[in-house]
C-alpha cells in the first residue's frame, strides 16, 4: 500500500479530523485507532470500511449503542498472565472490566438484525467471557482488596488474625487503664507501626514502659513502644499476616492463571471491540455533522456535491456567537451562527484540470483544502460532509502546495521553496494522483509567472493526473480555452455587498470587479470613465474570447444537467435493487420459517407472540395446521403460523 504524502496530510490538517473522531470514541483503544488512521489505496478495503460505518450509522439511528464501557488496553497484562506471571488485584480488576465488556458486546451482536452482516462479522471473534469477570469480582472488591470468600484458607487465617487482634486490644485496654502508665503516654490510645501495636511514650518516661521501640517522632520527644506484655502476641500476628499474604498470592495466582488460559480468545475479542469502538466513533461523527457515504471508484471520477470543510464547520459550531452590534434595531437578536457554504467540484469527467480564479478571501484556498481533505477522509473509510451521490476516486497520492502567497514578507526564498515543492510533486505525480496547487505563478514577475504556470499546467496534463489549481494571473485564466482537458471555475463575489459568497462556479472565470468596487468606494468619476475607456478597448480585442467563454458556460450547464439526471437514475436504480434485495431476504426468512415449522415435533421449544411466552410443543396436527403448546401449567391450541421455533441453546 502506498504511503500518503506526509506534507500533504499536514497541510490539509488531517490530524485535526482524526482528533474530532477520537473525541467520539469511548475507550483509549478506540481513540488510539482514530489517531493512527491513514488513507488506504485498497479500493475493496475502503468500500468495506465505508459500508461498515454506514451500518453503525443505522444501528445508532435505531437507538442501539455498542456497549464498550470497561474496555481498556490490557494486552500487556494478558501477555504477562499467559506466561505465568501473577497480576495484582488492581490489574485483575482492570482485566475483569474487559471481560465484562465481552459479554455485553456478545449480547449486543446477538440482538443485531441479519441485515447488519459486516458488524456481525466484525464481532464474530467476541466470545462471552463474562463468567470469568464474575469470578474475579467475586474474589476482589472494588477497592482492590482480596475478599475472605476467595479462599477457605484465607478466611481461616483472617479469622485467627481477628481473634488475635481482639486479645491484643483487650490487653492494651488493660495497660491504658494503669494510672502509672498513663503518665508516660503522650495521648491515651494505641496506634499501629507496621504490623505492631505501639504506645506513644514520652522520651523522658521511657523507663516506665518496658518493650521494643519501633520508631521515634520527628521531634524526638515521643517514642513508639510495643509493650513487652504484648510483644509475643505481636510476633504471632506478624506470622499470621505473612500467612494471609501467602493465601492472597495464591488467589491472585489462580485468577491470573485463569486469565492466562483465556489469553487467545480475550486478545481476539479485545482487537474486535477496539475496532468496534473506532468505527462507532466514525459513525457518531457522521451523525453529528451530517456526513454521507461517498461512492468509491477506481476510474478517477471525482464529484463532490455540496461539499463542506469539516474543520471549518466544527469551528463555526464551537465559536461563541458574536454579540449584536449597536444599531437602530437595538432589540434585534444576536447575529445567527455562521455556516459553511457548500461547493460542487468535479474532476475526471470531461476534464482533468480545474483552474480556479477569483478575488482574495473568496474561498479559493478553502475549496482546495475541502477537496483534498474529503478525499483523505473517504480513503480512510470515513463518511464525508457532502451530499449523497458524491463520487471519490482512489488516489495513490494526494499532493498539495498550499500557502499564503499574499504575505508582505513574500521573498525569493519563499518562491524558491514553492518551486522546489512543485518540482517534487511533478516527480511523484502520475495518472492516479490528485494535485492541489494554490496561487500558481505568484511570487514573481506576472509575465514570467504566467509562462511558468502554463508550463506546469502542460506537465500536469501530460501526466494525466487530476489537478485543481488556483491563480490570480489573467494569462492562466484562458488556459482552459486552448485545452479540452481543462476547465475554469470561479469563486463568486457580490459586488453590491463587496463580500465573497464562497460559491464555486464551474465553467466561469473569476473577475476582479475592480471598477464596480471602485465606484462604490467613491473613486473620482473622471478616473472611472477613463478606466472604462481602457477596458472597452481591451474588450473589443477579446470579443471572440468572450463568445467562447459563453459557449463553454452553456456546455458546462448542459453537462451538469446530464450528470444530475444520471445521478437521479443511478439512485433510483440503487433504491430498486435495495428493495428487491430486502424482499428476497424476507422471502428467504419466510421460507426458512415455514421449513422450521414443518419440522416441529413434540418437545420442541417455541415462542408464541399471542401470549408473549415460550413453551413446548405437545402435539402437531399438520392437516388442520394446528399445534398444541404447553405454556406454564396449561396447554393451548394455536395455529401453526402463530408459533416461532426456537434454538434451544440461544432462545428467541
Amino acid at each position: 500500500m502506498a504511503v500518503m504524502d506526509a506534507h500533504t496530510l499536514e497541510l490539509l490538517q488531517f490530524a485535526k479530523v482524526r482528533e474530532l473522531i477520537a473525541a467520539e470514541a469511548g475507550s483509549t483503544l478506540g481513540k488510539d485507532l482514530a489517531r493512527q488512521a491513514l488513507p488506504s489505496t485498497d479500493a475493496e478495503a475502503i468500500r468495506s470500511e465505508l459500508a461498515l460505518v454506514a451500518e453503525l450509522v443505522q444501528i445508532l439511528g435505531e437507538g442501539q449503542v455498542p456497549p464498550v464501557a470497561g474496555l481498556s488496553d490490557v494486552r500487556l497484562l494478558i501477555r504477562r498472565a499467559a506466561i505465568g506471571a501473577m497480576l495484582s488485584a488492581e490489574q485483575l480488576l482492570e482485566v475483569a472490566g474487559v471481560l465484562s465488556a465481552t459479554g455485553n458486546v456478545y449480547r449486543f451482536r446477538m440482538r443485531l438484525g441479519p441485515q447488519y452482516v459486516r458488524t456481525i462479522q466484525l464481532l464474530a471473534p467476541v466470545e462471552d467471557l463474562g463468567l470469568m469477570a464474575k469470578s474475579i469480582q467475586g474474589c476482589i472488591d472494588a477497592r482492590g482488596q482480596v475478599l475472605s470468600m476467595a479462599s477457605p484458607d484465607l478466611a481461616q487465617v483472617r479469622l485467627k488474625i481477628a481473634e488475635l487482634d481482639d486479645k491484643i486490644q483487650q490487653r492494651l485496654k488493660q495497660l491504658l487503664r494503669d494510672p502509672e502508665l498513663r503518665k508516660a503516654l503522650r495521648y491515651d490510645h494505641a496506634t499501629i507501626s507496621g504490623e505492631h501495636f505501639v504506645l506513644p511514650v514520652a522520651v523522658n518516661y521511657r523507663h516506665l514502659v518496658p518493650g521494643v521501640i519501633h520508631r521515634t517522632s520527628s521531634t524526638g520527644e515521643t517514642v513508639f513502644v510495643e509493650p513487652a506484655e504484648i510483644a509475643g502476641l505481636g510476633a504471632e500476628r506478624v506470622v499470621l499476616k505473612a500467612d494471609e499474604q501467602r493465601e492472597i498470592n495464591k488467589v491472585l495466582r489462580r485468577l491470573s492463571g485463569e486469565v492466562g488460559r483465556l489469553a487467545r480468545p480475550l486478545t481476539y475479542a479485545l482487537d474486535a471491540m477496539a475496532r468496534l469502538d473506532y468505527v462507532t466513533a466514525k459513525a457518531k461523527f457522521a451523525r453529528a455533522y451530517g456526513l454521507n457515504c461517498p461512492d468509491l471508484n477506481t476510474e478517477g471520477r471525482l464529484w463532490l456535491r455540496a461539499a463542506r470543510h469539516p474543520l471549518l464547520e466544527h469551528l463555526f459550531r464551537t465559536q461563541a456567537p458574536s454579540p449584536p452590534t449597536a444599531s437602530p434595531d437595538a432589540d434585534r437578536a444576536a447575529a445567527p451562527p455562521r455556516v459553511v457554504v457548500p461547493i460542487d467540484v468535479r474532476l475526471g469527467q470531461h476534464f482533468n484540470l480545474l483552474i480556479v480564479t477569483g478575488p482574495n478571501t473568496g474561498g479559493k484556498t478553502v475549496a482546495l483544502k475541502t477537496v483534498g481533505l474529503l478525499c483523505l477522509m473517504a480513503q480512510s473509510g470515513m463518511h464525508i460532509p457532502a451530499a449523497p451521490g458524491s463520487e471519490v476516486p482512489v488516489f495513490r497520492q494526494i499532493l498539495a502546495d498550499i500557502g499564503d502567497e499574499q504575505s508582505l514578507e513574500q521573498s525569493l526564498s519563499t518562491f524558491s521553496a514553492h518551486m522546489a515543492r512543485i518540482a517534487a510533486i511533478l516527480r511523484t505525480a502520475d495518472a492516479h494522483s490528485l494535485v492541489l496547487l494554490d496561487e500558481l505563478g505568484a511570487g514573481t514577475d506576472p509575465v514570467e509567472g504566467a509562462a511558468l504556470g502554463r508550463a506546469i499546467l502542460d506537465e500536469l496534463d501530460r501526466l494525466g493526473c487530476r489537478a485543481m489549481v488556483t491563480t490570480h494571473l489573467g494569462d492562466l485564466k484562458t488556459y482552459a480555452w486552448h485545452n479540452a482537458r481543462a476547465e475554469n471555475a470561479a469563486v463568486e463575489f457580490d459586488a453590491e455587498s463587496l463580500r465573497p459568497t464562497y460559491r464555486l462556479l464551474t465553467g466561469q472565470i473569476g473577475m476582479s470587479n475592480a471598477l464596480k468596487i471602485a465606484r462604490r468606494l467613491d473613486l473620482p468619476t473622471t478616473l472611472l470613465k477613463r478606466a472604462h475607456r481602457y477596458l472597452r478597448r481591451r474588450q473589443r480585442r477579446s470579443a471572440d474570447w468572450r463568445l467562447l467563454q459563453r459557449q463553454r458556460e452553456d456546455a458546462e450547464r448542459a453537462r451538469q444537467q446530464a450528470l444530475d439526471a444520471e445521478l437521479a437514475a443511478r439512485q433510483q436504480r440503487a433504491e430498486y435493487e435495495r428493495k428487491m434485495a430486502e424482499l428476497e431476504r424476507k422471502e428467504k426468512e419466510a421460507e426458512a420459517l415455514r421449513a422450521a415449522r414443518a419440522q416441529l415435533r413434540p418437545g420442541d421449544p417455541v415462542h408464541v407472540p399471542k401470549f408473549d411466552k415460550q413453551g413446548r410443543i405437545v402435539r402437531v396436527d399438520p392437516r388442520k395446521n394446528l399445534v398444541v403448546v404447553a405454556l406454564g401449567l396449561g396447554q393451548w391450541e394455536v395455529a401453526l403460523d402463530d408459533v416461532y421455533p426456537l434454538d434451544p441453546a440461544r432462545g428467541p
